[in-house]
C-alpha cells in the first residue's frame, strides 16, 4: 500500500480525501512529526518558512488540542497579493487573517530559550495575510486534534502575503485590528493578542520549538502567526480581503 505520507501528498496535489488505517494513524508528536516531513518530501519543494495553527482559544476548540503546532510552507503553495488560489471543496478550505512575520536574522539553535525581545529583534517585516486551511483528511479539521493535524502539512492549503512592512515597530501588533471580508462583505474581525496573545509570542513559541530540534530559523524565512479573525469557510469562486489597515491588505480569488 502506498505510504500514508504520499497519499496525503498526492491528496493535496490532486485532491480528494485520504482514510487513515488505524495502525497508520501517529501515536506520539515524533510520529505525526515524521509523517509531516516524508509527505513534504514526496513533495519535492522547498520551504520559505512556517505556519503556526492553533495559537487561538477558538481554534484549539475547534481541533480538539491545547497547543500550537507547526508545518513548512511549502514554496508551491504560497502567493504574493492579490492572488489566485485552486481548492478542493472536499478539503473543506477556509480562510484565517493572521500576520507574517520575516526574518532579518538567523535565530539558531541554543541550549537556552530564547526571549520575546530576541525574536522582536529578530524580525525585518510584517505583512498583512491570510492562510488558507483545510483537511486532506475525510471530516475535515473539527476534531481532528494535534497529531492527525501536524501530520497533514499542518491543516495548510496555502498562504498568501502582502506587501511587507519594514518600518512596523511603531506598531502594536496586539491591539491591531484585522477585517475579514468575503465577497464584499465583512464577515471576522478580531485583534492581534488573539495569538497566543501576542503575533510575536508565536515567533518565540515556534523560534524555542525549532532550537530544540537543533534546526533553528533561518534569515528570510517568513512565519504566519494563527488566526486574528477566526476561521470562515470559502468555496471556488469566492473573493477574500483581509485588511490591515496601515499595514496593508491581502486578496484572494478562489478557483477550483
Amino acid at each position: 500500500m502506498t505510504s500514508l505520507a504520499e497519499r496525503l501528498w498526492q491528496s493535496r496535489r490532486n485532491g480528494g480525501n485520504v482514510e487513515v488505517a488505524p495502525d497508520e494513524a501517529p501515536t506520539t508528536l515524533e510520529d505525526a512529526l515524521a509523517i509531516q516531513r516524508a509527505a513534504i518530501a514526496c513533495s519535492g519543494m522547498a520551504s520559505v518558512g512556517f505556519k503556526v495553527g492553533s495559537t487561538s482559544a477558538e481554534a484549539q476548540k475547534v481541533l480538539n488540542t491545547t497547543e500550537p503546532g507547526a508545518s513548512p510552507v511549502l514554496s508551491g503553495f504560497f502567493h504574493t497579493s492579490p492572488a489566485t488560489i485552486p481548492i478542493d471543496p472536499a478539503h473543506r478550505p477556509a480562510v484565517e487573517g493572521e500576520f507574517a512575520l520575516r526574518l532579518g536574522a538567523d535565530i539558531p539553535p541554543r541550549d537556552t530559550e530564547y526571549s520575546f525581545q530576541e525574536v522582536f529583534q529578530a524580525i525585518d517585516g510584517v505583512a498583512a495575510a491570510i492562510e488558507v486551511v483545510g483537511s486532506r483528511l475525510a471530516g475535515g479539521l473539527v476534531g481532528k486534534g494535534r497529531l492527525l493535524t501536524t501530520m497533514d502539512f499542518g491543516a495548510n492549503i496555502a498562504l498568501a502575503v502582502g506587501d511587507m512592512v519594514t518600518d512596523w515597530k511603531g506598531f502594536d501588533l496586539a491591539a491591531h485590528e484585522v477585517k475579514l471580508s468575503l465577497n464584499g462583505d465583512l464577515r471576522e474581525e478580531g485583534v492581534g493578542a488573539r495569538a497566543l496573545g501576542h503575533p510575536i509570542n508565536v515567533l518565540q513559541w515556534l523560534a524555542n520549538k525549532q532550537s530544540q530540534t537543533g534546526r533553528g530559523l533561518v534569515k528570510g524565512e517568513i512565519v504566519s502567526t494563527g488566526t486574528c479573525t477566526g476561521v470562515l469557510g470559502v468555496a471556488p469562486g469566492d473573493h477574500v480581503i483581509a485588511d490591515f489597515g496601515e499595514l496593508g491588505c491581502v486578496e484572494i480569488n478562489f478557483t477550483e
